[in-house]
């Protein structure tokens, strides 16, 4: 008997059409391997075996209990009702508060606002100590348990989410993107705590991309417009190397040269220190770009690279105690306030999409990038940016879904949306932190040539942030390397 059976298969998100008449089966010891471009369902697919959406035609069925691990950054999705906390990376002063890793595996935690702890009573967890050892052995966390979970960086937090749908025992393992966004030794330690859970029984279905495919995996499906498009044993020289021209696209006049260029150094970081609950999260970082430069910024997971971005972008709350110069100016400069400072830079960062409120349409997500807003802006655009607008959108392959909620697209489609947001008010200074996460083959590539398209001006600043070499763009000539919060190369 099939672990999973799908028969002419169709499902509805909300009141959009995602997947289309599919006929597929999983079979005992088969691992399939989901593929496909941005918005090809892979993602839709998962979420509709999970339970999380309805079929509107055809008949679904399971053998077995099914755990579904997302690809996301909403971590207070992670603790529930017991830790509402959206930036992990930035709010760890408040780590005191929040639920250990171990509390958060064993479903053990105290609602937020909790003062005494003899007034909440938590049932008794149905984990036992040995499965949680287990599990924690495998994905390397041991030595977390007793960690509050928004301390944990990119690459711990995936362990733990994936250590808290294996603790469940489940017979089907369904994973979205979980390699993404991880450094070479979490990536590794992923692949191979899941070759022994397969060992040990479970079946594994993992949306991916083509060049991510474990070896473990026996079967691909290759999804397009939410149609299956290819049933195939895996062979793996059949998908490595594959490549995608990089779609083209005509850049917009205003994007030549940046707005507000009259400066001479974008930033000047010196001795900058953050440090929680007496450990040092960044050691004395001396940085300093030339305006125009363009910088990768690298390091393993933990290493300090986004709570360093924070310090640039004025979303840190430890920025003020620390020295640096802003385009120029110390801290931003006398009289300027937080809005001076993130009208030049254009940012883009992998949870950036979880704060736009869910109504948020395509076009009002870009265009609140005039505003450093989320969507919500009170201005009326005038006929030169509602022009900008649009010409970015069609820039970036997302003109079709201007009136579409934002949330409503895929990840990948996000992330274009997401830089079309950064690029609409043309600043001197682009942080890009790890844009492409969740891009197919073609839209990296698509993306990495808009970026070295905008970057060819020499007023345009660029800092760059990947774990993948592939993914960053040509125009890329500086480097600075962070490990353990300290500057570990610079060049």
């Amino acid at each position: 008997m099939s672990m999973i059976s799908l028969e002419n298969v169709s499902v509805r998100k909300f009141d959009t059409p995602v997947l289309f008449d599919l006929d597929w089966r999983v079979n005992p010891g088969e691992q399939w391997a989901i593929v496909g471009g941005n918005g090809s369902g892979k993602t839709s697919l998962l979420e509709t075996i999970a339970g999380r959406w309805a079929t509107a035609r055809g008949i679904l069925r399971k053998q077995g209990a099914v755990e579904f691990v997302a690809n996301d950054y909403s971590f207070h999705r992670i603790a529930r009702a017991a830790a509402q906390y959206h930036q992990q990376r930035f709010q760890a002063h408040e780590a005191g508060i929040a639920p250990t890793v171990r509390e958060v595996l064993t479903e053990q935690m105290k609602p937020v606002g909790t003062v005494d702890d003899q007034s909440v009573q938590i049932s008794e967890s149905h984990i036992t100590v040995k499965t949680l050892q287990n599990i924690a052995e495998m994905l390397q966390l041991t030595a977390l348990l007793d960690q509050p979970f928004i301390t944990l960086s990119n690459g711990e937090t995936r362990r733990m989410l994936l250590a808290r749908s294996l603790v469940k025992r489940p017979d089907i393992l369904l994973l979205d993107h979980p390699f993404v966004g991880l450094d070479v030794f979490s990536r590794q330690i992923l692949h191979d705590a899941l070759a022994e859970l397969i060992q040990q029984g479970t079946t594994v279905l993992l949306a991916t991309s083509p060049s991510e495919i474990p070896d473990w995996i026996t079967n691909v499906l290759t999804l397009e417009k939410g149609k299956i498009k290819v049933k195939a044993h895996y062979e793996k020289d059949a998908y490595e190397g594959s490549s995608i021209v990089p779609l083209t696209g005509e850049l917009p006049v205003f994007l030549d040269t940046p707005v507000a260029i009259d400066f001479d150094y974008a930033f000047d970081l010196r001795n900058i220190r953050v440090v929680y609950d007496g450990r040092a999260v960044l050691d004395n970082i001396d940085w300093k770009v030339r305006k125009g430069e363009k910088w990768a910024l690298t390091g393993p997971n933990g290493s300090g690279k986004s709570t360093l971005l924070s310090i640039l972008t004025a979303d840190h709350p430890q920025r003020f105690a620390n020295d640096y110069d802003l385009f120029d100016q110390k801290r931003g400069g006398k009289g300027s306030s937080i809005w001076d400072i993130k009208q030049k830079i254009g940012h883009v960062s992998p949870e950036l999409h979880l704060y736009f409120p869910v109504e948020t349409t395509v076009f009002k997500a870009i265009a609140s990038g005039f505003f450093d807003a989320t969507g919500i802006y009170f201005k009326k655009l005038d006929d030169i940016q509602t022009e900008r607008v649009g010409l970015l959108a069609r820039l970036l392959g997302v003109a079709h879904a201007m009136q579409r909620p934002l949330q409503k697209l895929s990840k990948g489609e996000q992330r274009l949306v997401l830089l079309a947001r950064a690029l609409v008010k043309n600043p001197p200074l682009l942080i890009l932190d790890e844009p492409c996460q969740g891009l197919d083959i073609g839209a990296v590539e698509h993306f990495k040539s808009v970026v070295d398209a905008v970057c060819r001006s020499g007023e345009r600043t660029l800092v760059y942030v990947s774990h993948y070499p592939h993914e960053i763009p040509g125009c890329i000539n500086r480097f600075i390397n962070l490990e353990k919060g300290k500057v570990a190369e610079i060049r």
